[in-house]
């Protein structure tokens, strides 16, 4: 309850009268300084009862943070669990004489502490029958207000699969398709099943998909607590996505089995420091990196590999606070929210390497024998996030030498790893040189589009693999498939007011659409349609970045003129175009205040796709380039960023033509 509490009584009554975020802080602040319930809701307009409910918090936090840790009283502590405190805060309150335990350390203190005093949750049910009748759902949480459990376990020592949690930027449906899966899978082969997640809108929450259901937080405390009561076989963490994998240590620490790789070998994978100097010995090709120890040396190691460099925090999900700096000055901001993101972890920095192709394999080994795997190209040069880049499965633009060199990599990875279950491998490629980027120990959000294209259950394969069967690799191959499909990232930039719709390192995408068809061109106008774009008919703005980017784009801009859309641009991208003989009428850019000018044809609906590429990967202050991008987003005008997907969508669109070209077939109709 620090925040606020250096202001100044005016300034903290500013706060509590301005609705943000952090108020509820602010309020936390004012009642600890003793301030009248009526003046808190003078200010807030928050009902006092609410007011009343923070108070008791406020109070007994109070309480708590008299006593050491060993002192807290049998009673206080029962009631600062059922107030809603958990062991992590309650081990924070108390008084110390040393320094805060690292990391899980002080939370496994006090859950210990509240063991001895016999403070244990029951089970409870969630009532879905307002109470008139008893409750006898498969909908189960831990509570502290209870004195015995709603239901009698049935002795079974059953699976336990954790799911994803929320949906949100980096997981989502994927995710809950690879738990569904593995509790189908487990359930398959007579095992009893227990799901922890806490979305209301999966699959994995309906009350039918497991045994039994804990509705609940995905937190190591409630999922040790969950362990104590069911006595599971083992645990499956590497199916719902970032927040179950973290907790793969400190659940292998505390004693529970983790089905599948083992925990050391997750964290070699998901520490940064640890998995590059893995691949070093292994002999493995990366960029030149380095772990940070301080500002200072990151500057001099971008002064030494030259910039961009690409700074990446450990065990963070969607690339959070993952950023490609281009100048001392970037360098500076990007470190300091690298280093709150993942405070426990290292930070690596590593040379950006620009003009790079990004390939992703999925796969499932057992005891470190790669079993199934799938090999996906990006369209997007790296960096563009994967859960952001446009992907075609098979690959259809590698060499077959790359593809041999990536396998390759992959099986020593899996055995230097010793990995059983899932896994994810991402790489880049430039004049055919290969370097790893990073190693997933679990299903990656693409795991359901390769099964669906190779019709082959990777989960199924990965649970086999986990409960130690025998598990042979399938006939099939991905080389066979006689059709192409295409992943493609869907945005909510028109819901984010001013939010700049540029993709970079860090995820932006809400959501995705995998289509299939006889062809990259086919598959990818369908999965770009099925994403809400829509296909021009009024006109097309081009303004293309760097020299490097208006070259790359020429032969798509001259299939454009060839079919006869009418070609707006920007000043330099006019003159780059008239200089290899492609017509087009120029607009100022917004920030010049000349007629005729960008941002009145958006609003006049004369161009309704904009190919905007900027010179940075990296987000600027108001630029004309923004502008565009806003305006286009506002506009609901079909945008693109990124050259390589603009060349695809150009060779689509000029060859297959109109939408009613499009041959739709249902995926069973699809065959190897």
């Amino acid at each position: 309850f620090s925040f606020g509490a250096d202001a100044s009584t005016e300034e903290l009554e500013e706060r509590l009268s301005t609705p943000t975020e952090t108020r509820i802080f602010a309020i936390a602040e004012a009642l600890r300084r003793g301030m009248d319930i009526e003046r808190i809701r003078e200010l807030t307009k928050i009902t006092p009862w609410f007011l009343e409910r923070v108070g008791e918090i406020v109070r007994t936090a109070a309480e708590v943070s008299n006593h050491t840790l060993n002192e807290v009283p049998a009673e206080l502590f029962r009631h600062a669990k059922c107030v809603g405190f958990s062991d992590n805060q309650i081990s924070r309150l108390v008084k110390r004489d040393g320094p805060i335990a690292p990391g899980y350390a002080a939370m496994l203190e006090a859950r210990s502490r509240r063991q001895e005093l016999g403070i244990r949750p029951v089970i409870n049910q969630i009532d879905t029958l307002a109470a008139e009748y008893p409750a006898q759902t498969n909908y189960l949480y831990l509570t502290y207000h209870g004195s015995e459990d709603d239901i009698v376990l049935d002795g079974q020592k059953p699976h336990i699969v954790l799911g994803g949690g929320a949906y949100r930027i980096g997981s989502s449906v994927e995710f809950d398709w690879c738990a569904v899966n593995a509790v189908q899978s487990l359930a398959a082969r007579g095992h009893s099943t227990v799901v922890i997640n806490f979305n209301p809108e999966t699959v994995s929450t309906d009350y039918d998909t497991c045994d039994r259901l804990y509705f609940d937080e995905l937190s190591l405390e409630r999922v040790l607590d969950i362990c104590e009561k069911e006595d599971p076989q083992g645990v499956v963490i590497s199916v719902g996505g970032q927040i179950p994998n973290q907790l793969a240590v400190p659940l292998g620490e505390a004693g529970i089995l983790v089905l599948g790789t083992s925990v050391d070998s997750i964290d070699r994978a998901e520490n940064r420091e640890r998995f590059s100097s893995l691949l070093d010995k292994l002999g493995i090709d990366q960029p030149e990196w380095r772990e940070l120890t301080s500002h200072e040396d990151a500057r001099r190691f971008a002064e030494e590999t030259g910039y961009p460099v690409l700074i990446r925090p450990s065990y963070v999900l969607s690339g959070a606070a993952m950023s490609v700096a281009h100048s001392d000055d970037e360098l500076a901001v990007y470190l300091a929210a690298a280093t709150e993101v993942s405070k426990e972890f290292p930070v690596v920095i590593s040379k950006f390497v620009s003009g790079a192709k990004e390939i992703e394999l999925d796969g499932v080994a057992n005891g470190g024998e790669v079993v199934c795997y799938a090999i996906s190209e990006h369209v997007e040069q790296a960096g563009v996030h994967s859960g952001d880049a446009t992907m075609v499965f098979p690959s259809q633009r590698l060499y077959l030498e790359t593809v041999r060199r990536i396998k390759k990599i992959a099986r020593g990875i899996a055995s230097a790893l010793s990995i059983t279950g899932p896994f994810n491998i991402q790489f880049i490629a430039r004049d055919n040189r290969i370097q790893v980027i990073e190693c997933n120990l679990r299903a990656s959000r693409s795991f359901p589009f390769v099964s669906k294209i190779l019709k082959e259950n990777f989960i199924d394969y990965a649970v086999r693999a986990m409960l130690g069967e025998d598990v042979k690799s399938p006939e099939k191959s991905a080389f066979e498939c006689e059709y192409v499909g295409v992943k493609a990232p869907q945005f909510s930039f028109s819901r984010l007011k001013g939010a700049d719709p540029l993709l970079g390192v860090e995820m932006a995408s809400t959501g995705e659409v995998a289509c299939l068809g006889d062809d990259v061109n086919n598959a990818y106008l369908k999965a770009l349609l099925s994403v809400g774009f829509k296909l021009p008919k009024a006109g097309v703005l081009l303004t293309t970045g760097t020299i490097e980017s208006k070259a790359a784009f020429l032969p798509s801009a001259r299939k454009l003129s060839e079919s006869g859309l009418p070609i707006y641009a920007t000043p330099g991208t006019h003159a780059f175009l008239a200089e290899h003989g492609i017509e087009s009428t120029c607009l100022h850019p917004p920030l010049e205040d000349a007629k005729p000018n960008v941002i009145d044809y958006l609003e006049s609906g004369q161009i309704d796709l904009v190919i905007n590429v900027p010179r940075s990967l990296e987000r600027r202050d108001l630029s004309s380039g923004y502008l565009i991008r806003r305006k286009s987003v506002d506009f609901g005008v079909s945008l693109f960023t990124n050259i390589q997907a603009a060349e695809l969508f150009v060779d689509a669109w000029t060859t297959i033509g109109s939408e009613g070209e499009l041959m739709i077939r249902p995926w069973r109709e699809y065959s190897q």
